[in-house]
């Protein structure tokens, strides 16, 4: 496990976006994605009767909406063990195979690391 404050900022600040998007929306999962050009796209999870999407899906889709041409980083804050591979493959559809995803608990805590690919 990492402590947040042994991470770059920049991964540090979509950790804590995407923590922030999860308590504030009392939602079980938040992510955040930072594009090409730095931005950053913030989302919880979807659960409509019609239509259902991670958190780190819709941060994805909204990056896609929103211009993105790729993919820096993907954060996900979850009580997840593990990064699901349908969140994966939405990072590497924009940002490629080798795009690092955070795993973090809802403490900050890093639990894992790992390429969308």
């Amino acid at each position: 496990m990492t402590e947040t404050l042994d991470l770059d900022p920049e991964d540090r600040k979509l950790i804590t976006l995407a923590r922030a998007a999860r308590a504030r929306n009392a939602v079980p999962e938040g992510a955040a994605v930072r594009d090409e050009t730095g931005r950053t796209y913030v989302a919880g999870t979807v659960a409509l009767d019609s239509l259902r999407l991670s958190a780190l899906q819709t941060a994805v889709a909204m990056a896609v909406a929103s211009g993105a041409k790729s993919l820096e980083a993907a954060a996900l804050v979850s009580e997840a063990a593990a990064v699901p591979a349908g969140d994966r493959a939405a990072v590497r559809d924009l940002g490629g195979p080798d795009t690092p995803v955070l795993l973090a608990g809802p403490d900050a805590t890093v639990r894992a690391t790992v390429a969308a690919g």
